[in-house]
């Protein structure tokens, strides 16, 4: 057993380590990363003969991995840009997935002669936009920000309905009554944002009253509050998914303790979820199937990406004045990724007919047309005039230590008895290189001049270079220990001559 494992380990390592490598040469050529862990799954599967075709085990995971991806999705999305857009956000996930479902499933059967029942999975299971392919995509484009947003917002939100819809589908007992059916849905997707919102507000007000002895159990406790979200949504039978959006969209947009740790820890989970869910998709699939659903999936795709997104982007967005322009380019970036590909694990576990094919036609359609769509963004938003030359891309924040930019962040509290208590900050002398950037004063912050004078409670930030960063903390401590008289002392308190 310690052999096996020690061999996992070591698999594991090396394409992780890969993996990872692999996201600067994706960022180079503009598509996600996304069909780089594809690849490698497969290339595992079909060239060194590790398979895996446990479908269930595949749709299990994958929920985990979603549920870390969507919350990330919602810890970084800023309520101040997602307000505007909520309601045409929510509507493209409601109404647009409705009717980019009514119109895949009639031109499937129709035209490319699918049966009922295939049709509607395969129109319910592509109707979901992947909040992966998204972020990692739009947020290295200067985009109009209403755009961003609308496009996070959906993908976030657009999961929750389309899985109701294929777990119905996949249901050995069949569809009940329509209305019945719309109703159960209205619940959930209403219970489940309920549900996120509640756990969101409790868990802030814990975070912030909660005096934990570590600094790395705040990214923790932020985690296993959007966890909680999705597992308390699903025992209610509601959308845990949607849970876990709102509830990460709450905490992502509140004061909290060591909030950049947070979202850091976030964003390594979910690429760490990434990275593992989309190598598992690749060793599930088979390849000599997936040629034989080439010309398929591609029908597919183009009914799709030409008909069915475009009418669903139009009924969706033509109420809220969305211009046409804008209307092309949501219909165009509506990237397909992880999310239909675990969906189509759905009715392959369930054993429904056809599923081998539809799972094959899905892992197809993903890679070819989110490689087009995604490689030709820039150049679309330039041809529709969506740019916004002055907007930043992703901005990346890092905490301390600065590696990049070799300085150190210090955090120095001014405990009862301390030195620092009343001394001014042009007389604390800090080496050339050192600055005190902020104050936090009766949870206040602000930035200080040389004339400020400290008091006892404060906590300071201070930006060292590293060349630097040891003489400004021996000063600190001096000053600490003897005040504003520490500077006829040496830099470790004590008196020259000693």
């Amino acid at each position: 057993m310690i052999a096996h494992l020690d061999m996992a380990l070591l698999i594991g390592a090396a394409v992780l380590l890969v993996a990872v490598a692999a996201v600067r040469w994706s960022t180079r050529l503009g598509v996600p990363s996304l069909l780089v862990y594809l690849a490698i799954g497969v290339v595992l599967g079909s060239v060194f003969g590790l398979r895996f075709d446990d479908a269930e085990l595949v749709r299990l995971l994958g929920t985990c991995a979603l549920v870390l991806i969507i919350a990330e999705g919602g810890l970084t999305a800023r309520w101040t840009t997602l307000r505007p857009v909520l309601g045409l956000a929510a509507t493209l996930a409601t109404l647009g997935v409705l009717v980019s479902v009514v119109m895949v499933t009639v031109v499937g059967h129709f035209l490319l002669g699918w049966d009922w029942r295939t049709a509607a999975l395969i129109g319910a299971v592509l109707s979901s936009t992947d909040a992966a392919a998204v972020f990692s995509t739009l947020r290295r484009l200067r985009l109009r920000p209403r755009l961003v947003a609308t496009l996070e917002a959906e993908s976030g939100m657009n999961d929750a309905p389309v899985v109701l819809l294929v777990i119905l589908l996949s249901s050995p007992a069949g569809i009940g009554p329509w209305w019945q059916e719309a109703l159960f849905i209205a619940y959930e997707l209403a219970a489940g944002a309920v549900i996120g919102v509640l756990v969101g507000l409790v868990g802030r007000e814990l975070m912030r009253r909660a005096a934990l002895p570590a600094a790395g159990l705040y990214p923790l406790a932020a985690v296993g509050l959007t966890v909680l979200a999705y597992a308390g949504g699903a025992v209610v039978h509601a959308s845990g998914f949607l849970a876990v959006y709102a509830a990460g969209v709450v905490l992502g947009n509140s004061r909290l303790p060591h909030r950049q740790a947070i979202l850091g820890f976030a964003d390594g989970l979910a690429w760490l979820s990434q990275i593992g869910l989309f190598v598992l998709l690749g060793l599930l699939v088979s390849p000599p199937g997936l040629v034989e659903m080439l010309v398929p999936a591609v029908l597919a795709g183009v009914v799709l990406t030409f008909v069915a997104r475009p009418m669903s982007v139009l009924a969706s967005a033509t109420p809220f004045g969305v211009g046409w322009r804008e209307q092309l380019f949501l219909s165009w970036a509506g990237l397909r990724g992880a999310v239909p590909i675990v969906l189509a694990t759905i009715p392959l576990a369930q054993g429904v007919p056809g599923a081998e094919a539809l799972f094959n036609i899905v892992f197809v359609l993903v890679v070819v047309f989110t490689m087009v769509q995604a490689g030709t963004l820039p150049a679309v938003a330039v041809r529709l005039r969506v740019t916004a030359p002055g907007e930043a891309t992703e901005l990346r924040v890092e905490t301390a230590p600065l590696d990049r930019m070799h300085a150190e962040l210090l955090q120095i509290e001014v405990p009862p008895g301390s030195g620092l208590a009343g001394v001014h900050l042009d007389e604390l002398r800090l080496p050339v290189g050192a600055s005190v950037t902020l104050v936090l004063r009766d949870g206040v912050g602000f930035v200080p001049d040389r004339d400020t004078r400290l008091r006892m409670g404060d906590s300071l930030l201070i930006v060292a270079t590293e060349a630097v960063r040891d003489d400004a903390e021996r000063r600190l401590r001096a000053v600490s220990r003897r005040g504003r008289l520490a500077h006829w002392f040496g830099e470790d308190g004590k008196e020259h001559g000693d």
